[in-house]
């Protein structure tokens, strides 16, 4: 319920009228069924656009340290992120990655939408970075299809800039190869997205403030 107020009525429409976001490809998405949304990422509206413009409820693995912020302010941001479809996975320890894929398995296997951005963390510098490998097997676990999602222009929204998100085609990926299929899936979304691709990780440590290419203006 709180997932369609806060869409709906509370944050959604504040957000589409800054945004402004031009969507095409939404009947890519499939009506039901588990699939698997895989965007870029380049601002922290990126996950709510997503939320706001394809006409299914997605869920994304947030940290755990949201979900447990003592106090008062805690308690806000635990309700707001659960609400928003958060799903808390403690990214700490040796058994991190396994937990984050177990959520999203379950989450595809009770044919849901799970959707992420496989760069891992917001691109420092408006580019597109290497992809971690757990949509691949996630998607090879559970036989989801995987559908590529491209933000442009979300970093730097202004009342004259509007976002646009293209959505493509399922990914049809032709290897067995984890790694293989994650550098095709990232090639897709480098192509609608118009960023030039980095074959390093973006790491969060790394941010410094830069100029945006032209073609696709910047993100986190």
């Amino acid at each position: 319920m709180w997932y369609r107020i806060l869409k709906y009525a509370l944050v959604g429409p504040a957000l589409r009228l800054t945004a402004r976001p031009i969507v095409s490809g939404l009947q890519h998405v499939p009506r039901s069924g588990p699939v698997i949304i895989a965007a870029n990422h380049l601002a922290v509206i990126d996950s709510f656009l997503l939320c706001l413009v394809i006409n299914r409820r997605l869920t994304f693995l947030a940290k755990s340290e949201y979900f447990t912020r003592p106090g008062v302010r805690g308690a806000v941001q635990r309700w707001f992120f659960t609400a928003a479809g958060q799903v808390p996975v403690d990214r700490a320890g040796g058994n991190a990655a396994t937990a984050a894929l177990d959520a999203a398995t379950d989450i595809l296997e009770s044919g849901g939408v799970w959707a992420i951005h496989p760069e891992g963390t917001r691109s420092p510098d408006g580019h597109l970075h290497r992809g971690r490998t757990g949509v691949a097997r996630v998607a090879a676990a559970t036989s989801a299809p995987v559908i590529p999602v491209a933000l442009q222009g979300t970093a730097r929204v202004r009342p004259w800039r509007r976002a646009r998100i293209t959505i493509g085609p399922p990914s049809v990926l032709h290897s067995n190869n984890i790694r293989v299929c994650t550098d095709q899936l990232m090639m897709e979304i480098r192509e609608m997205s118009g960023q030039r691709y980095v074959d390093t990780y973006a790491l969060r440590e790394h941010v410094i403030p830069v100029n945006r290419p032209s073609s696709c203006p910047g993100q986190d």
